[in-house]
């Protein structure tokens, strides 16, 4: 019975028969995104990422098969080699300790080995080493940023040539850019590293934002093909029809999407502890349910405040608000009136006859 009701619900927003005022209330949306972007800001620059050890160097200790997973234990073995490092100690697949350091000699490489090995109660050979230049990390990192920077720049000029409009292009970029920024927050603000594995986990999102953002546009450009040759709706209007058009397949998108990737985040966070699921797991997480938003709530609402500065969609905007201004003052039909004062205007091209509707003017 639900389903059916869903069903309906998707089914009336596609009509028009029901409609959310999602792109009117578009400065209410932006409101929502400054804050979120200006708090993300913040906590970057308080907190900072906490980056990992690919990306700042040093050495790397793991304890393996370990009996107890007390964390205290290899932070009080590290102090006694370097009494001023605050090591970073993570349990890896629920049996494995984890130390990073920073860079440290042979000789108090061997002394943490020796300490960390009596401290669990294994082996030397159980405890293993690796080590982490900074010109590595400062490597991965250049790779990193230019593989983001040459992925907006490629989707920029991709949507720019497929839409054949600069202001579609900059609206997508502007709210995947928003779902970086804010993805990035609230991992600063949970504190996990960031490993090459967040950044391909960003750069997913990325795409899979960009894929969203171009099915909206996609119906925003149907919807609005001929937008110009008629008076009975805005620019604004049938780019809100598109959205409430696309919205029940955003919701069913992302839900399928975020299922998997939130028991994969359980696995990774809660049962095998810090490592590559849990790295990537968070950013994919994060960022779908991010870039799904952005795509109803901030993409297609910007696009419209950039065509509304247009002067041919702008007069036409003036002309169809005075027509139906008109209208209502000359008595229109109920039924007339009703559809340009409520919004159910926004036609879907051809469910209506004629570009314009003429009021109906009462009988003497």
């Amino acid at each position: 019975m639900a389903g059916m009701h869903f069903a309906q619900w998707g089914n009336d927003l596609y009509t028009g028969r029901r409609s959310y005022p999602i792109v009117q209330r578009r400065r209410r949306w932006f409101t929502v995104v400054g804050i979120l972007a200006i708090a993300s800001i913040a906590v970057i620059l308080i907190k900072g990422l906490t980056l990992g050890i690919d990306f700042r160097g040093g050495t790397e200790f793991t304890v393996n098969n370990v009996t107890s997973t007390e964390q205290q234990v290899a932070i009080d073995v590290v102090h006694e080699v370097l009494p001023d490092e605050e090591p970073r100690v993570a349990i890896v697949g629920g049996s494995s300790v984890r130390v990073q350091t920073e860079e440290v000699s042979e000789a108090q490489e061997a002394e943490i080995v020796t300490g960390l090995a009596g401290a669990y109660d294994v082996d030397e050979s159980a405890v293993t080493t690796s080590f982490v230049g900074p010109t590595w990390g400062a490597g991965v990192s250049m790779r990193a940023l230019w593989g983001t920077v040459v992925f907006i720049v490629a989707a920029a000029l991709f949507m720019a040539v497929y839409f054949r409009a600069w202001r579609m292009s900059v609206a997508a970029i502007v709210a995947m850019l928003a779902d970086l920024l804010i993805s990035a927050g609230v991992y600063a603000a949970i504190g996990w590293e960031v490993t090459p594995s967040t950044i391909i986990g960003f750069l997913t999102i990325l795409g899979f934002s960009l894929y969203d953002k171009m099915v909206v546009f996609d119906k925003v450009r149907e919807n609005t093909a001929d937008v110009l040759t008629q008076t009975r709706s805005t620019y604004a209007e049938r780019a809100n029809l598109a959205v409430n058009q696309t919205l029940v397949r955003s919701i069913n998108t992302s839900v399928v999407a975020l299922l998997p990737v939130a028991s994969i985040l359980f696995v990774g966070a809660f049962l095998l502890g810090a490592g590559t699921l849990r790295d990537l797991s968070l950013s994919l997480f994060v960022g779908i349910a991010v870039g799904a938003a952005s795509s109803l709530f901030l993409a297609t609402p910007l696009d419209v405040s950039l065509r509304e500065r247009e002067p041919r969609i702008g007069a036409h905007t003036k002309a169809v608000l005075e027509e139906r201004a008109g209208l209502v003052a000359e008595g229109g039909h109920e039924a007339e009136v009703a559809a340009y004062t409520t919004g159910s205007a926004q036609l879907i091209p051809g469910q209506h006859q004629g570009n314009r509707a003429q009021p109906r003017r009462k009988r003497g």
